[in-house]
């Protein structure tokens, strides 16, 4: 659809008066609207100074673009006739809709507006940067601009914050979505994809609803190259609803959302100061290509902050390559110690020549970003600090190599500088932590832009518990111990004689055996599992041969997560899963190299490489084991609702399900 005329008015009719009516003709005036600009109201004659029409029928042009400030009923009126005059689009600024789960309403709204473009109910509307036009009834710090990002929300209240920010990000367009009754926030992402002005995507999420949308507009903004980073909050009740395994209450909807994000090559990031600082890298250089990191400043205690910080992002200042250490003796001297993060001292403060020769030098490096650590003061005289600036950007200009300044707090970086720099190319970040996460969050993704698998929704759920479920497993190919479901003393004394020890055996039909005594590990003759067996209140038991020389313990479970579909998760398994909770989630499918790449990331991942006593894990065996469980879920076609083996006992001559458990629809 076509959101050209309601985001891009040449005339604009605001319907209801009184203090929101008000408001927004005061931003139009702040920001010079040109279009003509229309008030209806039954009752008073002006409002803010403009004349006012007693309706609709009255108006002398179709409008463009309204925005409807009156109660809900009344809305939907003023929507039915807007729609039929042919106007380009509406705001609904008013609630009591969906979100009072008044579901009817909302959708007689929907209704009313038939093919018109209407964005809520329940929101603010949009600043248009761009265009020099609102639909806004409320205060705001978005400037004009020729270019820059677009932010969208679902919370009027976050975009009013994001919106008043002072750290130089130029805000092409603001947009608030409220309910999506009708517009949703993919349909105006989409659409603003194809404007040249618009440099990357920033959005704030309170839930995802059509995944397939959401795959469009991902391989569109990654075939345009163009950022989109996510900030996505709240967690599905749904998603939580099955405990009975470790991987619901680990996982959940949050890593379920941050999974689909990855997935699609939406960067995401966990709050709003590095929402902002990624949005700049986006703007200023697009996403950026490594994890390798060169840091200048004046100071060793900000060399040994930006370190540490970089250290918890799992970013990498790399040792100076010979080319650069060269350099940098040749412009410093002998008096600098020489590393990355390097304090360049200074001696060479205020020399402009003498920093432009340094900063050179450290550009000589094959890096991802370069920083310069710089903090302005509180004062009317900052010559020296503009020298250093115009050093950077002069040592900038001769490499190509992304760059950005840093300062350590964001009170330390005036906006105006911020803005200056922005438009030379550089980004000015602030906050050693946000910039940090924000530069670790822009890494160039990999995205998988095809929607993931997802169950089929509400029925009948049977539990398969561990016998049965390694039974289903197995047949796609999941190794699994040997052993013997038995029901009698006598089956299972047989069974055990015929069988090498140790044994384990387990009380059938429970989730948690461990918990509430239902295995015994260790037994070392048929007498000793009969004993055992005595000592369980269990029906029946599943008698099994104990695996040895095990390098690793891993927890691997999916849930079928009603917002987002399959998600797999991966983590430490048997006791460690709830001490450690050292997890990853992938949704799937998920191709090998992902699957690796999780493993690699989990904290005990050195286990899997013959950590200290432990063998190394033949890798192709564990993966080909992923694979088959990934193929159970798949090849049930939304029937499983949840998978869970843990532990997945790995070592170097295999692994196996020493546990399992399956929830499927029937």
């Amino acid at each position: 659809q076509n959101y050209q005329r309601l985001f891009a008015p040449k005339s604009l009719v605001i319907i209801g008066g009184g203090a929101w009516g008000a408001s927004l003709i005061e931003q139009c005036r702040k920001f010079n609207y040109s279009g003509s600009l229309h008030v209806v109201h039954p009752k008073r004659d002006t409002i803010a100074g403009v004349s006012t029409i007693r309706s609709l029928a009255a108006l002398p042009e179709v409008p463009d673009a309204a925005f409807i400030g009156v109660n809900r009923y009344k809305t939907i009126r003023a929507v039915q006739e807007l729609a039929a005059m042919g106007c380009g689009g509406a705001v609904c600024f008013a609630s009591g809709f969906a979100e009072s789960e008044d579901t009817d309403l909302q959708q007689e709204l929907v209704l009313a507006a038939k093919d018109m473009p209407i964005l809520g109910p329940n929101c603010y509307g949009f600043i248009n940067g761009l265009e020099s036009c609102v639909l806004w009834p409320d205060h705001h710090g978005i400037q004009p601009t020729e270019h820059g990002v677009a932010i969208l929300t679902q919370s009027s209240n976050i975009a009013i914050n994001l919106s008043q920010q002072q750290r130089g990000l130029p805000i092409a367009m603001m947009v608030t979505v409220g309910n999506q009754a009708q517009t949703s926030l993919c349909d105006i992402a989409e659409w603003l994809l194809d404007d040249d002005r618009i440099t990357a995507l920033g959005l704030y999420i309170e839930g995802i609803d059509d995944l397939v949308h959401w795959c469009a507009v991902a391989e569109k903004a990654h075939r345009l190259d163009k950022p989109i980073i996510a900030l996505k909050v709240g967690k599905s009740l749904q998603a939580q609803a099955a405990t009975i395994s470790h991987t619901a209450s680990l996982a959940g909807s949050a890593a379920g959302g941050s999974a689909l994000l990855q997935r699609y090559g939406i960067a995401e990031v966990t709050d709003l100061p590095t929402l902002l600082e990624a949005l700049k890298i986006a703007h200023v250089h697009g996403w950026l290509e490594g994890k390798r990191l060169a840091s200048m400043s004046c100071s060793g205690g900000e060399a040994s902050l930006i370190a540490d910080s970089a250290l918890e992002a799992s970013m990498e200042f790399p040792p100076l390559p010979a080319v650069v250490d060269t350099a940098l003796h040749q412009a410093l001297g002998d008096a600098v110690m020489r590393a990355n993060p390097l304090d360049y001292h200074t001696y060479i403060w205020n020399d402009q020549a003498a920093m432009t020769k340094a900063f050179s030098a450290m550009f000589q490096g094959d890096w991802s970003l370069v920083l310069l650590i710089i903090d302005f003061p509180n004062a009317e005289d900052i010559t020296a600090w503009h020298k250093a600036i115009a050093a950077f950007d002069t040592a900038r200009k001769s490499a190509n190599t992304p760059a950005a300044i840093l300062a350590s707090l964001p009170e330390n970086l005036p906006e105006p500088m911020a803005r200056q720099v922005i438009k030379s190319g550089i980004v000015p970040l602030v906050d050693f932590t946000s910039a940090l996460a924000a530069i670790a969050a822009m890494q160039r993704p990999q995205p998988n832009c095809t929607p993931p698998a997802r169950g089929e929704g509400n029925s009948s759920i049977r539990t398969l518990y561990e016998a049965q479920a390694k039974r289903y497993l197995h047949r796609f190919g999941v190794p699994i111990p040997h052993g013997h479901a038995v029901a009698t003393q006598a089956e299972l004394y047989h069974q055990s004689a015929a069988m090498a020890f140790p044994q384990v055996l387990k009380a059938q039909g429970m989730a948690h055996k461990t918990e509430s005594g239902g295995v015994v590990l260790g037994l070392q003759s048929p007498e000793m599992v009969l004993d055992a067996a005595e000592k369980m209140n269990a029906e029946s038991f599943l008698l099994e041969e104990m695996l040895h020389n095990v390098a690793c313990e891993l927890l691997v479970g999916v849930i079928n997560d009603p917002a987002h579909g399959y998600v797999l998760t991966l983590g430490a398994g048997g006791q460690d899963t709830e001490l450690l909770q050292d997890t990853v989630s992938l949704s799937l499918p998920a191709t090998q190299s992902a699957i690796e790449q999780g493993l690699f990331g989990l904290r005990i991942a050195p286990k899997l490489h013959g950590y200290r006593a432990g063998g190394c894990v033949n890798m192709q065996t564990l993966l080909d084991c992923l694979e088959a469980i990934q193929q159970t879920i798949l090849s049930a076609n939304g029937a499983i609702e949840e998978c869970e083996i843990n532990p997945l006992i790995c070592s170097p001559k295999g692994v196996w399900a020493a546990d399992a458990l399956i929830r499927i629809r029937i």
